[in-house]
């Protein structure tokens, strides 16, 4: 096996407390936004294509305001992965998300699976994604989100792209079998990646909870849409209840937006992007009541330190053990 459990007498991987007060504020909850517009998911891809993208009618300005104006009902703060192609069209949009004081951090430029690009490819698509966030709202940003959760057994060799460009923590990698992405047996808690040229990434998977020993996704995009609210819950409740886990929720504006146009693509993708558009707003609200949420630059606030070395992400086993998995769960 290539990944670690780790026990309630060990520290946290992010605060470095055993059950003080800093593992407290760390056990709180973290939502995150995924910035762009119904017409950039993956879903679509096929059917959308980006030199069309000026095309479609934009609805990420009012659809993200309308979850700026919720998460201040609430009192919330969260991280929002903004799109590059948002931030350089609507950069005043980034401004107010960081002037409403929410975290700003990157999801791309142009939303393509970090898998089917090159490694120059993917530093280019980063690099111009982080300028033009920065540029817009004039504060640096320390996060990075792949696009489709799209860090996968192939890619692992984006994570030290992403270090060598002076991000500081990822949220790509998602430990359960999908057919788009997911990289099963990985770590379902934080974790630090140890990198090359003794560089280090801290990794913070969206959340997840085992059910004899099967991976099921909580809390996020289409399971939280998908799935009935005691579902979501209730894992949110286990989650707590286990040593080491960080509760990881993250949601799209146009999520909540059941007005929005609709497109020709397949009955799979047309399934997992419409389906309860209309409640999603009323089950955030719930969920927004049910807890407190923080970003992760709340959560990281005191200084993250390096007290996760017994778990530390093991890359050679997880390119080959991880390759694996992927080759067998497609045969």
């Amino acid at each position: 096996m290539f990944t670690k459990q780790i026990n309630s007498n060990q520290s946290c991987a992010v605060c470095g407390d055993k059950g003080g007060t800093n593992a407290d504020a760390c056990r709180r909850p973290i939502l995150s936004v995924d910035v762009e517009d119904y017409f950039q998911v993956e879903g679509f891809a096929d059917y959308v294509s980006r030199e069309s993208w000026n095309e479609w009618p934009t609805r990420v300005e009012r659809n993200t305001e309308r979850l700026l104006d919720l998460f201040d009902e609430s009192g919330t703060k969260a991280t929002f992965f903004v799109l590059g192609w948002v931030a350089a069209k609507f950069p005043n949009l980034v401004r107010s998300i960081a002037q409403r004081g929410h975290e700003l951090a990157c999801h791309s430029y142009w939303h393509r699976c970090v898998y089917r690009l090159t490694v120059a490819e993917f530093r280019e698509d980063t690099v111009c994604a982080k300028t033009a966030i920065e540029q817009a709202a004039g504060i640096r940003i320390r996060g990075y989100r792949a696009p489709s959760w799209s860090i996968t057994a192939k890619s692992l060799w984006a994570l030290d792209v992403l270090a060598e460009e002076g991000f500081e923590y990822d949220s790509s990698i998602y430990p359960i079998h999908h057919d788009i992405y997911g990289l099963p047996g990985a770590l379902r808690i934080p974790y630090v990646h140890r990198l090359t040229g003794d560089r280090q990434l801290l990794e913070f998977p969206p959340a997840t909870v085992s059910v004899a020993g099967v991976v099921l996704p909580v809390a996020g995009g289409g399971y939280l849409r998908l799935f009935p609210f005691a579902y979501t819950a209730w894992a949110i409740s286990r989650m707590e209840a286990a040593a080491g886990q960080q509760v990881v929720v993250y949601v799209h504006p146009w999520e909540i937006d059941p007005e929005q146009p609709r497109i020709a693509g397949r009955l799979r993708s047309k399934i997992r992007h419409y389906t309860n558009l209309g409640s999603t707003e009323q089950k955030l609200r719930k969920l927004l009541a049910l807890r407190r949420f923080q970003s992760f630059e709340q959560l990281l606030a005191g200084g993250a330190q390096d007290n996760s070395a017994d778990y530390s992400f093991q890359r050679q086993a997880i390119e080959t053990q991880g390759l694996a998995a992927q080759s067998g769960s497609s045969q």
